[in-house]
């Protein structure tokens, strides 16, 4: 009876991540539904305008979707040359010893940050920086926000990879030095086959984490609605749009940024679901 209760239990809680899922996903579609029907789904994902003004009302996501995936894949290349020698740092050259204890601490201590310190952080202290350096003509921009945001995903990276690398077998890193392989050589043909896909699921949960982000993005992208045409110029991303606009809307104009919404929910699902088959394909070779 128990065992029954127990499996019942188990298949309930399977069904309402699903469920969940399902029901984002039919609110959303309802909600934007006007934008839709008015736009097309196609010309509204496509279009570069965004006019506010009432009567010649013309609503498109290009812009955002741009800036989305450049801050994204910018703060993705930012990321990796700092969160993988922290990961072999922590789970591999200094595992178990005190300092690799302590960087591994300081690396949480990051991710628990709220991305609201960080937005403050990169708006009064990175932008006059950028500024000086002349990366960026008004501070604010794809390139400030990616920085930033290469930043808050470092720790995910670097702490879902260390985890992953600490779980190869001793016994076939103790194979390779047996055979006389060095260290830099055991990282290469040992660990990096075997915890491969470990690595490239936690980048995947790295980048989910950057798409979403909200308010770091948006008090140092800019907030312009046009295409960003260098990674200097300022712009907006799908999380950005909203959080800037969704409080004063109505009307076509709510039903446009409830479909960006989706658009953003979709676009994570698809490049999640890329991962995961390029994970499988991975571990079969």
């Amino acid at each position: 009876m128990q065992d029954r209760i127990f499996k019942v239990l188990l298949i309930s809680s399977a069904l309402v991540i699903p469920v969940i899922g399902g029901g984002i996903i039919y609110s959303l579609s309802v909600d934007a539904s006007g934008a839709f029907q008015r736009f097309g789904f196609w010309h509204f994902m496509f279009s570069d305008q965004w006019v506010t003004t009432a009567g010649k009302e013309n609503y498109g996501a290009l812009p955002f979707i741009t800036g989305t995936l450049l801050t994204t894949l910018l703060a993705l290349v930012m990321c990796i040359p700092f969160s993988l020698p922290v990961a072999l740092f922590t789970g591999e050259y200094f595992s178990g010893r005190k300092i690799a204890s302590i960087l591994g601490t300081v690396t949480e201590l990051l991710a628990g940050i709220p991305s609201i310190i960080y937005g403050l952080w990169g708006f009064y202290v990175l932008r006059s920086i950028f500024m000086h350096l002349n990366l960026s003509p008004q501070g604010s921009g794809i390139l400030t926000a990616s920085f930033v945001l290469s930043i808050m995903i470092v720790p995910y990276a670097a702490s879902l990879s260390a985890e992953i690398i600490k779980m190869v077998s001793n016994d076939l890193k103790e194979g390779a030095y047996a055979m006389g392989a060095t260290h830099a050589e055991v990282i290469r043909h040992i660990i990096f086959p075997v915890a491969g896909s470990g690595i490239f699921s936690a980048y995947i949960l790295a980048i989910g984490r950057a798409l979403g982000e909200t308010m770091t993005v948006t008090m140092l992208i800019g907030n312009t609605n046009e295409v960003p045409d260098t990674l200097r110029t300022t712009a907006n991303t799908m999380a950005s749009i909203i959080a800037n606009q969704f409080g004063e809307a109505d009307g076509l104009k709510l039903s446009s940024l409830i479909a960006i919404g989706l658009l953003l929910f979709l676009i994570t699902a698809v490049i999640n679901m890329i991962g995961r088959i390029l994970i499988r394909r991975a571990q079969r070779v």
